[in-house]
């Protein structure tokens, strides 16, 4: 045996600090519980115990001859089964909508953050001017900035009647209430949850890297695939995960832009079944569903594509 690990056995065995050094380390053990404590309550009280009266709630029974949104507590597990056969293409869809709307966001926000962080870092007024223009649309109503894609997308707009005269669009052709509205509005509305994550990570973006890479004789786009794309990997990651998750339970764009058919989402149904219905075990029920699921699918993605920096 080493004597390195004699060494440190006999330290184990034998505690060489002294009371003083053992009395400090249990006073900084005791000051970062109580620095976790309010984090640790604010989480169990916003997060947990909603959590768990949503699943007691998806439990709830409909007594005989109860009134309209009556329900008493009990273990009905048939609801899952039930709202799970009614609703999952409605699932399917909204997962389907977000992906497509997470993608675009990412090819419509990779430009605007690698403009902004890299090739005006030397103009600073620019810089802010171009930030607080990409920005400040969205410090309007989240409904207001919804209902104006109505407008933009109308029959009588310029962008329909464009596509009209360039027959790329039937003449009795319509964008409004179809899915391609409801994932313009996904795309725009959740943009910045993209784009910011993304600039963040390319504004530490190390500059004499792409000087070195022209200076290997790398090409503009062997510098971006080699350089700047894997540096900009974490703020990708964090978008997609920002963007993804919200607009696959949204419901607001899809209330707006949609025609209640073919282009339901699952935040649909839930405000549906919540607030008109009155069937508080099939909403709840719903959304642990939803929940799960999108859970999963984070899970799966992390594993897959997690990076070190985050994770």
């Amino acid at each position: 045996m080493s004597a390195p690990a004699d060494l440190k056995r006999a330290a184990k065995r034998a505690d060489l600090r002294s009371p003083e050094e053992i009395r400090a380390e249990k006073k900084k053990g005791r000051m970062g519980a109580w620095l976790i404590l309010p984090g640790m309550l604010y989480m169990a009280l916003f997060f947990a115990a909603p959590v768990v009266v949503l699943l007691s709630m998806s439990l709830f029974v409909k007594p005989e001859g109860a009134d309209l949104g009556e329900f008493v507590p009990g273990w009905n597990f048939g609801t899952y089964a039930e709202v799970w056969s009614r609703y999952w293409p409605v699932l399917l869809r909204s997962f389907v909508f977000a992906l497509i709307a997470t993608i675009a966001a990412l090819i419509i926000a990779f430009p605007m953050a690698y403009l902004v962080a890299v090739r005006l870092r030397g103009k600073p007024l620019l810089k802010g001017i171009l930030l607080v223009l990409l920005i400040a649309p969205f410090f309007s109503s989240f409904v207001l900035r919804t209902q104006a894609w109505k407008q933009i997308l109308a029959d009588e707009g310029w962008i329909v009647q464009t596509l009209k005269a360039v027959a790329i669009l039937p003449a009795d052709g319509s964008l409004t209430a179809t899915p391609f509205a409801v994932i313009c509005g996904l795309t725009y509305n959740f943009l910045p949850f993209m784009m910011l994550p993304i600039y963040a990570s390319l504004e530490r973006l190390d500059t004499r890297l792409l000087e070195a890479s022209g200076d290997l004789y790398a090409s503009p786009a062997q510098t971006f695939m080699k350089v700047t794309l894997p540096q900009s990997m974490p703020g990708v990651f964090a978008g997609t995960l920002l963007t993804f998750i919200p607009a696959a339970g949204d419901y607001v764009n899809a209330a707006i832009l949609g025609n209640n058919r073919d282009t339901s989402m699952i935040g649909q149904v839930i405000d549906s079944r919540f607030f008109k219905v009155i069937d508080y075990p099939g909403a709840a029920a719903l959304s642990f569903i939803l929940m799960v699921c999108i859970l999963i699918l984070v899970l799966i993605y992390i594993r897959r594509f997690g990076t070190k920096d985050l994770f």
